[in-house]
């Protein structure tokens, strides 16, 4: 009880601080162009005809613009269940960011492997490896140095979704994310 009344205390006194300097962030809306459809089966809603709205696997989404931001290339690849095999949308997305990475030769990369849930932590930590490597070797099999791309894995330690049993939700988390880094001052 008295635990109870100290830490009530402590969060009205919080809830009670108003710092002058607080900025208030302002987030644009997001919207997925991407519903689900019958079986599971990924469906693309998005407008093609709006500036960087692509189908995957379209002839124009393996060109990135100059100067365009990682973001547009696709940070995330996803993989089958207990495999580190890159799939033809994986590929393409792959061939995305070597363009960018190519075009950016400043930056460097980190290539994080996730797994879901299911198996032992270092079941899923050997995954994330392998498909951290996977998607490295194709990055320097399309040119980028060798030398710029790091490779982690987070096993299932850092899960996109929560789940424990839903085959979509478990499908987020079976992933390689390939994260950029500005280059550094007096680098």
């Amino acid at each position: 009880m008295r635990a109870t009344l100290i830490l009530i205390s402590a969060l009205a006194g919080l809830a009670g601080c108003n710092m002058a300097n607080d900025t208030q962030i302002v987030q644009a809306p997001v919207t997925d162009p991407y519903v689900t459809g019958p079986g599971g089966v990924a469906v693309y809603r998005g407008d093609v005809n709006v500036p960087g709205n692509r189908l995957p696997g379209s002839p124009e989404a393996a060109q990135v613009e100059p100067g365009a931001d990682f973001a547009a290339a696709g940070n995330t690849v996803y993989f089958p269940e207990a495999e580190a095999t890159l799939s033809d949308d994986a590929r393409s997305t792959l061939t995305r960011q070597a363009a960018w990475l190519t075009q950016n030769t400043a930056y460097s990369a980190l290539v994080e492997g996730h797994a879901d849930e299911p198996g032992t932590r270092e079941f899923n930590l050997a995954l994330g490896a392998r498909r951290a490597t996977s998607v490295r070797e194709y990055l320097v099999a399309k040119g980028v140095e060798a030398g710029r791309i790091r490779t982690v894995s987070y096993g299932k330690e850092r899960p996109a979704a929560i789940c424990s049993s839903e085959a979509s939700c478990l499908e987020r988390n079976r992933r390689a994310v390939t994260v950029v880094s500005a280059p550094q001052a007096g680098a």
